[in-house]
Order: C-alpha cells, then sequence, then structure tokens
C-alpha cells in the first residue's frame, strides 16, 4: 500500500511525469530505439515544464495589468488568455495530472471516431488539444465531475470537437489549398466559419487581398512577438498612466510606476516566448508520436495541423485580418459592456493567429472587401462569446481572465448545457 500511495503522490500527481509517460509509451509502441525512447520521454516532460514556467511569468503580469485597468477607468476588464487558465488550472485547481490525462484521452477518441466514423481527421495541433483538454477538465470539474468521470467526459468531449471542427471547415480549406491532403486543426473553428459567412455575404471574391503590395514599413506585423510588444505596451503604459502611481505602489516599490509598467509589458511578452518555446519543445516529441500511431490505425486520414500552415497560401490576407480583427476586438471591448457584459482585454496572441486565419478564409469567399468586414465582425465575436463564459469562469476563480480561442469557448458552453439539462431532471 506504501508503494502505491507513493505512485499516486509522487508520480500520477505530477502532470510533467505523466505526459512524458505518455510520449514513452508512443515511441515505444512505434518500437524505437532506447536512446530515441529516453530522450523523447525527457524533452517531453522538459517541454512541459518549461511551458508551465512560461504560464507563470504571463500570470504575474496580467495580475498587475487587470489590476491597474480596473483602478484606472472603473470598468471591470478581463484578459482573455487561454494560457493563464491553463497556469491557473495546473497550479491553483491542482488539474495538473488531470488536464494531462485528458490530452492523450481526447487524442485517443480522435482517432477512435476517425476509424469509425466517415470523418478521416487526425488533429495534430498539440498545444489545441492541450487548450481544450484544460477547458474540458475546468468545466467537467466545475460540474461536479471528479476522477474517472472527469477525465472520460473530458475527453469524450474534446475528442468530439477534434474530430468533428477540422471536417467543419474543410470544404474552404479545400479551395484554399487547391488539395485535400491537409485539414486545420485550429479551436476556432466556429469563429472563421462565421467570419467566412459575413464575408460571402459583404465581399467580392473576385477582388482578392493578395493582390495588395503592402509597405515595407508594415513589415514588421510579421513578426509574432513584436506585435504582441507593440499592442501590449500601449495598453500598460496607459493603464498605469492612468491608474496613477498610488495604485501601482504596491507592485512596482521604489522602481517608477511607468517604467515598471513597461517593463511588465514586456514581461508578458517574456512570458509568452518561454511558454510558446515549451509548447514547441514538447509537441516536437509527443506530436511524432501520436502522428505515427494515428496514421497506423486509421487508413486514408488526414492530418488536421496548426493555423500557420495555411499563412503561405495567403500572407497578405494574414496581415490584414490581423488588422481588422484587431480594431473589431476593441469596437468589442467597448460593446460588451452596453449589453451589460464584462469588459474583455483582447487576447493579442489570438488577434494574430486566429484574426491572420480568418483573413486567409474571408479573403477565399470575399475577397478584400471580405477581409474588412469579416473581419471587423470576428473581433466584435470573439470578445461577446469570451464575456458571455467570464461569469462562469468567475464563478470557479479564474479573477481578470477569460478564455479565447471559439471552440474552447463553445466546450464551456456546453458543459454548462448539460448541468442546466441534468438540473431539470
Amino acid at each position: 500500500m506504501s508503494v502505491l500511495n507513493f505512485i499516486i503522490n509522487n508520480i500520477l500527481t505530477q502532470a510533467a511525469v505523466i505526459i512524458g509517460l505518455i510520449a514513452c509509451l508512443g515511441l515505444v509502441l512505434q518500437k524505437k530505439s532506447v536512446g530515441t525512447v529516453l530522450s523523447g520521454t525527457m524533452k517531453t516532460m522538459l517541454g512541459f515544464l518549461v511551458l508551465s514556467a512560461g504560464s507563470t511569468v504571463i500570470q504575474g503580469s496580467l495580475a498587475f495589468f487587470g489590476d491597474i485597468f480596473n483602478k484606472a477607468f472603473g470598468l471591470k476588464g478581463l484578459v482573455a488568455s487561454i494560457e493563464g487558465i491553463n497556469g491557473q488550472a495546473m497550479n491553483q485547481l491542482g488539474l495538473g495530472k488531470e488536464i494531462a490525462i485528458t490530452l492523450a484521452g481526447i487524442f485517443v477518441v480522435n482517432i477512435i471516431l476517425a476509424r469509425v466514423t466517415k470523418f478521416k481527421y487526425i488533429f495534430l495541433t498539440g498545444q489545441a488539444l492541450l487548450w481544450e483538454a484544460t477547458l474540458c477538465m475546468v468545466f467537467a470539474y466545475y460540474v461536479g465531475l471528479r476522477g474517472i468521470p472527469l477525465i472520460l467526459a473530458g475527453s469524450v468531449v474534446g475528442g468530439l470537437f477534434a474530430t468533428l471542427m477540422p471536417a467543419f471547415a474543410q470544404p474552404i480549406v479545400r479551395k484554399i489549398t487547391g488539395s485535400d491532403d491537409i485539414a486545420l486543426g485550429h479551436f476556432c473553428t466556429i469563429g472563421y466559419m462565421f467570419t467566412a459567412l459575413i464575408a460571402k455575404f459583404t465581399g467580392d471574391e473576385s477582388k482578392s487581398s493578395e493582390d495588395i503590395k503592402l509597405p515595407k514599413s508594415m513589415e514588421f506585423l510579421q513578426d509574432t512577438y513584436l506585435s504582441v510588444m507593440v499592442v501590449m505596451i500601449p495598453f500598460y503604459l496607459i493603464s498605469a498612466a492612468f491608474a496613477g502611481p498610488a495604485a501601482c505602489a504596491k507592485y512596482a516599490g521604489d522602481t517608477n510606476y511607468m517604467v515598471y509598467a513597461f517593463l511588465q509589458s514586456l514581461q508578458f511578452v517574456v512570458g509568452l516566448y518561454v511558454l510558446m518555446s515549451g509548447v514547441r519543445m514538447l509537441l516536437a516529441e509527443i506530436v511524432p508520436a501520436f502522428q505515427g500511431i494515428s496514421m497506423k490505425l486509421v487508413p486514408n486520414s488526414k492530418p488536421a495541423l496548426d493555423c500557420p500552415v495555411l499563412f503561405p497560401y495567403a500572407p497578405n490576407s494574414v496581415i490584414l485580418g490581423f488588422i481588422f480583427t484587431t480594431i473589431g476586438s476593441i469596437i468589442g471591448m467597448f460593446l460588451t459592456p452596453v449589453f451589460g457584459l464584462p469588459m474583455i482585454l483582447p487576447g493579442v496572441m489570438s488577434n494574430f493567429f486566429a484574426g491572420g486565419t480568418a483573413g486567409i478564409f474571408a479573403n477565399q469567399v470575399g475577397g478584400r472587401r471580405g477581409v474588412m468586414i469579416g473581419c471587423i465582425a470576428h473581433g466584435i465575436f470573439i470578445m461577446i462569446l469570451p464575456a458571455l463564459l467570464s461569469p462562469m469562469l468567475g464563478q470557479i476563480g479564474f479573477v481578470n481572465m477569460t478564455c479565447t480561442d471559439v471552440d474552447t469557448v463553445v466546450t464551456g458552453f456546453f458543459f454548462m448545457l448539460i448541468k442546466s439539462i441534468a438540473g431539470i431532471f
């Protein structure tokens, strides 16, 4: 019994160990060499720990920002950050083990569904699966599930989303790529299809954004972290200026409050860089293990890949999508309080990746005008949905933040709907 308790308390409760064991199993099943198995397992664990460290840095920066923003403007501004939710779910709710197991469970359910249904899509965007696993665990936990039922519910729901979302987007992805070889594996699909719908009715497909030559002065937007920095620095400095030195004193100490705010805006980018480095390190090891297994188990399947795989097909649309989604998200930020919802602060990373991809979808069906109108609507849309979800997250304990990716937001709504239906009976 003492051995079992040791395993439970010191191995199965450690998320990094769990995810490392999952990678190890995948490599062993592929009959990799001992050296490859050991290397892949250790790198996977290291990547997960780096990811967790990045989440912690982001949480600290966002805690400062959320506090001074509220004091500066007297508004309840929530930060749209799935990374922050992931960090808090692992560190404060103690769901790290469950998230790690559910991550694997979602992939298994995806493989099963792809095997037995006509939707032959294998979702290979590991960080998106991680965020979906996080939201599934948070809301399944909130509705009262624990232990094995908690993990099973999250795995099934996440697996359904991982199978159906690529199928939902494939008709347009097929037009974008000119083939049926790959699919889109990114949990913002509902937002992309919403954007495409708006662009279809408001745009002109014959006038593509790709015919526009952008000035060199805008090429800096192609650097993701610089784009984030350019947006976050004004957010932090303006909020600190309106909040005043007294509001910042408990954070800044002897440092000038404006200098401290500037450094915290950079700290946010640092945390994001560390987190994404951890994600890349994690995925570099665990995705090949999963991919090799899945392709053997599901003949004729298509890999559903992360959204940047589409960027080379329409680079101008990516930049325009980012710009107009950001404009729409700022409009949405001030629009949500009009409807009695909390103000949501735009997630810059989601504006870049999701906004850029939405631009590609909009351009495909509505040209440059479709990109402008569709992506402004997209920006508003991705503000309203997190605002609707935020009261539920607040009840769980996620203060000054909410979720970003639209499909994961819908996952939260799904669990809350199930809870409401269960309550009726």
